[in-house]
């Protein structure tokens, strides 16, 4: 394949043979097309992802829908079209109110909501079966609807209550009843009168829509605008915070002075996070693990006229935290997309939910894109599997 000049090459591993599910434990119901990747162009990883493949360091991979035991579908949003629901606007808010005072939230649970890895399986020896890997399945993407809350889209309906017992005792007379009282309204269920109301606003709103002048009606005041992700993401931030938050984009290049600075002190993060969070023994988040894992990409830095000032490629998204690092990001950013590939956070600040935090500022992150390289709007979070609790935070963020 060709693209601007450059090629990718990749090297595809066939075979019918399943592999260690990294979600269930399967030890044999993994079944995946894969291939490594020697180098690749950042629009034939677009046209990829877009037909349901990932990448972990150099080797990409497409799940077998109907054969695997975990299927992962592909998810992204329109950045664009984004809305922060209350729960979004909560976590900038307790992260804003711990930048201004200090103030640490008590610990929360969130079943995987905050700092679970964007990608979060870790790739066991898959193997795919010879396949058409071009061809698209099931794991065609999944559009997320963005304007919805959370909290009242996931709520459950209350039991009803158990009924009151029929019997009767002794010592309680009956007596007969005058039927209904001609002289009031009739009893109405209350969704019909919601619904009459709803219907009666409706109406005046279009009878003051057509009387109304056919000028121009004045522009609404900035203060009845709702506010936008960006300004949620800066609001309450006073001048001069207790705390000095710095968010740092730096190529994965060993070449770049910026990525070689902070390098030992990201490995050193990496393995806090593996350890703590995941469990991981020493040997298992290494430097070598995490070269393998998060700095190895395929992806060549390309530049495009009408592409962003920052180019295409893979990065690192660095949370500086009065001058060290608290968090990172793992993002690729494709022609139209921020692809997000992982994230791995300091375990003293996961009360801060730094998590969806991130998440948040990498949809932001996205729409300021947009504003250089309009063909670049979608925000991608990797896979979603059903089935894994610890996925549960990718719907809950999105919808």
């Amino acid at each position: 394949m060709a693209a601007g000049g450059s090629y990718s090459i990749v090297e595809y591993f066939g075979g019918d043979d399943g592999y260690r599910c990294g979600y269930c434990k399967h030890e044999n119901g993994n079944f995946s097309h894969g291939m490594w990747s020697h180098t690749m162009t950042v629009q034939d990883y677009q046209d990829l992802i877009d037909r349901g493949w990932r990448r972990s360091g150099k080797y990409v991979y497409k799940p077998i829908m109907n054969k695997t035991c975990c299927p992962q579908y592909t998810i992204r949003c329109h950045a664009l079209n984004f809305h922060p629901s209350k729960t979004h606007k909560k976590t900038l808010k307790r992260v804003n109110k711990f930048l201004s005072k200090g103030e640490m939230p008590v610990e929360r649970c969130d079943e995987g909501h905050d700092g679970e890895p964007m990608n979060s399986v870790h790739e066991e020896g898959v193997r795919p079966p010879p396949e058409d890997p071009l061809k698209t399945d099931h794991s065609e993407i999944q559009d997320i609807t963005t304007s919805l809350d959370t909290e009242s889209s996931n709520s459950t309906p209350r039991e009803d209550a158990a009924p009151a017992s029929a019997e009767k005792t002794s010592n309680v007379t009956v007596k007969p009843g005058k039927g209904a009282d001609s002289s009031r309204p009739l009893c109405r269920k209350a969704k019909d009168i919601r619904k009459e109301k709803r219907l009666q606003k409706e109406q005046l709103k279009q009878q003051e829509t057509v009387s109304s002048s056919p000028s121009p009606a004045p522009s609404k005041s900035s203060s009845n605008q709702p506010k936008s992700l960006e300004e949620f993401i800066t609001e309450y931030l006073p001048n001069d915070p207790l705390h000095r938050l710095e968010v740092r984009l730096v190529p994965v290049s060993f070449e770049d002075p910026d990525f070689l600075a902070s390098y030992k002190q990201s490995v050193a993060l990496y393995a806090r996070y593996q350890m703590t969070v995941h469990g991981d023994a020493p040997s298992e988040c290494g430097e070598s693990e995490f070269k393998r894992f998060l700095c190895d990409s395929p992806l060549e830095a390309e530049t495009a006229p009408d592409g962003p000032d920052v180019g295409y490629g893979s990065f690192h998204q660095q949370y500086w935290l009065d001058g060290r690092i608290v968090a990172v990001g793992v993002l690729d950013i494709l022609p139209s997309c921020v692809s997000s590939v992982y994230l791995y956070y300091h375990p003293d600040f996961s009360s801060l939910s730094l998590g969806t935090y991130s998440a948040l500022r990498e949809i932001g992150f996205t729409r300021q894109l947009q504003q250089q390289s309009p063909k670049l709007a979608y925000y991608y979070l990797g896979f979603y599997v059903h089935s894994c609790p610890k996925m549960r935070y990718k719907v809950m963020l999105l919808r």
